[in-house]
């Protein structure tokens, strides 16, 4: 079920009559109306995949109780392995079978071997690697004892499928999300306020943003052979604001649906094109992902401790891997692989923290300067990675490179639909100027004391939503298929 379908919107509503007005008295009982909601709400794409979230349900509640009671380290490794090795089995084979049988073909066949190997029709159930490692951690943090195991099947399978965050995160970790489950909860008007203040801030950065760019995008990417620099320069720079605009949306609209049930989610992206380095970059971009492979992956690897050649191997472990979690395509690891190389400087010199709090441009001229080539210099370096992100192919991505770099010539560019090309560039920098002005407040966009200022604000946002709405684009989210 998408978001932004007619099928949530009477969804919606329904689940939260029912949540408050009738399932509110029993903490049981409302937990359990979690898990049915969430269940259909899920099953509406395909309901037999439903079991995959169900198995991993019981195995990580299981083991998770199973290392509670177990004291030997070696039998308490076993377990922790079978639920690593059974989950990521699953998501592997769903996921990367036919990736890793076709490499394996293609690279005999580079020896001039010719093998055949059947592929499978598989269909990649939506969010597994979301709530994949939404159950890993919490097993990993038993294993380690920072967190105490529940015994309540219902709460643990509310944690696992709350459907908010079910199929595109952000990925909750049991510390925050399970207490949350397992306490009562109490209706605050306020906190609903400010859960709807941020469905409709998710809904103009999908519909008027993501949405409205992606046929531009489409048209640029699909006929790249064809288009000058600045042609491929526009769909470059669109995708960045398309793919921004629908995967910071939907964590907008999660997060504020969560709201409306009186849950709190992790904040997922922090305004990341306010960055003025690659390191801060990433500490405001997907959070719950890199903030996943820091404490699950980079730091049991050694972090930044022992040699400077270890640390610098596992930095560019975990980008790889993370390229590599969202797709099976060579694109994405070259994609996680480039941003390491970015990286990789101001990590070498220890100046990958060097930018932690918010920057104002206003506070002086040099500043304003600097920090606005910071953010152009960050953007461009990130745009590049995002041309490897959309592309089919490392090929096509090489050569969208290297026409947006060399081949210049006169070109004006038209809307495939024949719609102004300038309506597009005005909504992109509306975007961004309102975006800074809003950089510290990604819980509350719309935090004006003035209530007149604030309505208009929402009258212009659900305005330019009606006006940028394209009945002919496709409304699923890009992060779906990961």
């Amino acid at each position: 079920m998408l978001f932004n379908s007619i099928d949530f919107a009477i969804f919606l509503p329904i689940v939260f009559i029912i949540y408050w007005f009738i399932c509110n008295k029993n903490l049981k009982l409302q937990n359990l109306f979690i898990v049915l909601a969430s269940y259909l709400f899920y099953g509406w794409w395909d309901w037999r995949f439903l079991s995959l979230i169900i198995f991993s349900t019981l195995l990580d509640f299981s083991i998770g109780n199973l290392l509670h009671k177990e004291e030997r380290v070696s039998k308490r490794k076993i377990l922790l392995w079978i639920s690593i090795t059974i989950n990521l089995g699953f998501l592997g084979f769903f996921k990367y079978y036919n990736f890793f049988v076709d490499s394996f073909v293609n690279a005999f066949t580079l020896f001039g071997q010719n093998i055949e190997a059947g592929s499978l029709s598989i269909i990649l159930p939506v969010g597994i690697s979301f709530y994949t490692f939404q159950t890993l951690s919490y097993t990993i943090d038993v294993y380690k004892k920072q967190l105490e195991p529940t015994n309540d099947i219902i709460a643990f399978s509310a944690f696992v499928c709350f459907f908010p965050q079910l199929v595109a995160g952000p990925i909750e970790r049991a510390t925050n999300l399970l207490p949350q489950i397992l306490n009562k909860r109490k209706f605050l008007s306020e906190q609903a306020t400010d859960g709807l203040k941020l469905i409709l801030w998710g809904f103009f950065k999908k519909l008027a943003i993501a949405d409205s760019l992606a046929p531009i995008v489409n048209d640029i990417f699909d006929n790249s052979a064809s288009h000058s620099s600045t042609t491929l320069a526009i769909g470059a720079v669109f995708f960045a604001f398309q793919i921004y605009g629908d995967f910071s949306g939907y964590s907008d609209i999660a997060i504020g649906t969560s709201k409306l049930f009186g849950i709190e989610l992790m904040s997922n992206f922090k305004f990341p094109y306010f960055s003025r380095n690659i390191g801060e970059f990433w500490r405001k971009w997907h959070i719950s992902l890199s903030t996943w492979f820091r404490d699950y992956l980079y730091i049991p690897l050694g972090g930044s401790k022992g040699t400077k050649y270890k640390s610098i191997r596992n930095v560019f472990i975990i980008f790889v891997v993370s390229g590599f979690w969202h797709g099976a395509n060579w694109t994405f690891v070259v994609w996680g692989f480039f941003h390491a190389l970015l990286f990789l400087p101001s990590f070498i010199a220890n100046t990958n923290r060097k930018f932690v709090g918010e920057v104002n441009l206003l506070s002086s001229s040099k500043s304003f300067v600097l920090n606005t080539l910071r953010f152009i210099q960050t953007f461009i370096l990130v745009t590049i990675g995002w041309v490897f992100f959309r592309s089919d192919s490392i090929t096509q991505a090489f050569e969208y490179i290297k026409r947006l770099l060399f081949n210049f010539s006169s070109e004006i560019y038209n809307h495939p639909s024949g719609y102004r090309m300038i309506d597009y560039y005005v909504l992109v920098l509306f975007f961004i100027v309102y975006e800074y002005i809003i950089r510290n407040n990604e819980r509350n966009p719309f935090y004006f004391k003035n209530k007149i200022v604030r309505f208009l604000i929402y009258v212009l946002l659900v305005f330019l939503i009606v006006l940028f709405y394209d009945d002919g684009v496709d409304r699923s989210f890009i992060y779906f298929q990961f």
